[in-house]
This record gives structure tokens, sequence and C-alpha cells, in this order.
């Protein structure tokens, strides 16, 4: 079997525990306003790459992957499941940490059974969770959030270790009613390890001029680092919050 890829970096230390490899697959349904890969939209495109050949192509840096391992992201790795499964069942077989950075917008119940199979070979998932609404979940994405939430508790459910990402940008994720309906969702996810808040840049505005297509965000400012702090502590004091009431409420 082979995937369609978009390129591998070597030494990722944003993407994961530990220093990672990173495989960046080619494709995905969803169009993020502030997305910074625009070049891994669309499908069938890239190099086509057998799973060994990637796994290959990590051991020739494993010494430099310090309590690492390898992330798919994309793109959406989802798009390519059956790809992915046969990636990830052979990387646990050669003792390697498995990470999939996703947004979930692939998942379904109806496809249920193929992703009770990835979990068993998945170590980690970091799930983008781009909007707690769904109607502004489409605004941003072009997508409902419906099986992104179903996806979180999915994993949840499946005892596999979740971190959660959220972008805030200005004027679109950065409210505070929104911010604490996120966190009153995130204290019901057992496997809830981590949360990433991440402050909305423009670094990726200059792929879009070079691919020809208009940045969605125009002038939208950064927002900066103690804005993105400020909304993690709101997040973070709502899954507090909602656990306190849960536990009242028993």
């Amino acid at each position: 079997m082979e995937g369609f890829i978009h390129s591998t970096e070597s030494f990722g230390t944003v993407d994961g525990p530990g220093i990672r490899f990173v495989i960046f697959f080619q494709g995905c349904p969803m169009r993020c306003l502030y997305c910074h890969n625009p070049d891994t939209w669309e499908p069938g495109r890239g190099d086509k790459k057998t799973a060994d050949e990637l796994l290959d192509e990590y051991d020739s840096v494993k010494e430099f992957m310090k309590g690492g391992g390898i992330t798919c992201t994309g793109g959406e790795p989802l798009m390519q499941m059956d790809f992915l499964i046969e990636l990830f069942e052979k990387a646990k077989k050669r003792g390697i940490h498995t990470c999939l950075d996703t947004s979930g917008v692939a998942f379904s119940k109806q496809s249920a059974q193929k992703f009770v199979q990835l979990m068993k070979h998945t170590d980690l998932v970091m799930l983008d969770i781009k909007h707690i609404d769904r109607q502004k979940h489409k605004q941003i994405t072009g997508h409902y959030n419906d099986n992104i939430l179903s996806f979180a508790e999915f994993v949840s459910k499946s005892g596999v270790e979740l971190w959660i990402r959220h972008v805030v940008v200005p004027g679109l994720t950065d409210d505070e009613e929104s911010l604490k309906r996120l966190g009153a969702f995130l204290a019901h996810l057992k496997t809830l390890r981590a949360l990433d808040v991440l402050p909305y840049h423009t670094m990726g505005r200059v792929k879009y001029e070079q691919l020809g297509i208009t940045y969605p965000l125009g002038e939208t400012p950064p927002l900066s680092k103690a804005e993105a702090i400020k909304a993690k502590e709101t997040i973070m004091q709502a899954i507090k919050d909602e656990i306190r009431r849960t536990k009242t409420a028993r």
C-alpha cells in the first residue's frame, strides 16, 4: 500500500513528546481560514510512499529522536485511513511511539471499526478543536464540528492519551463564552493530558501569496502570548468548574 505524502520533517519539537519525525499527509477536506498548510489541501498529490519507506526514513535519524517517535499530520491523515493504520501497526512492531495530529473531521460511527483498529496502534492523539460552537465552526472551516467532538469522546473512551489544541483568533475564537463552553466539554474527556492554546499568527500568509490564493483573514492581527495565556486560563477554570459541578451533582 502507498500513501500520498506531502513531506517529512526530521526534527519536530512541537508535534508531540520529545523530538519527532513528522509525516505530512496530502489532502484535507477542511478549509480553515487560518490554515498555514494550504499546499496540503488537494488529495492525490505529493509523493507516493510505502509505510516501510517512511519507517526506514525514521530509522535513519532515530538516534536524534530523543523521547520522541513519529507524528502523522497534514493535511488530514484520516483521509488515508487504511494507509495510516498500516503505518502505525508497522511502527509499533518496531517499537516506535505513534502520534496522530488530526482535526477529527473524518470520524464517523459508520466506520467506527477502522477507528477501533487505528486506536490499537496509536499512543497519542493531538486533536485540533477549532471552535466549540457548530455554526461558528462551519464558518471557520467549512464543516460542522459534530464528528470532531464525537471523535474526542471516542478517543477518550478508547483509553488513548489525548492532547487538545485550540488556536485563538481575534474576533473568531476569543470570546469568553465560547472558551468556557470548550472547557466544560473538555472536562468530560477522561484521557485528556494536555491543552495547548495557541495564539493566531500570520506566518502562513506567504504560502497563500506563493499559491496565488487570497488570504482569508486579511489584516487580522496576530494574538499576543499574553492574550493566549489569558484564554487558556479561562478554559482551565471552566474545566475545574465543570468537574466540581459534576461531582456536586452526584
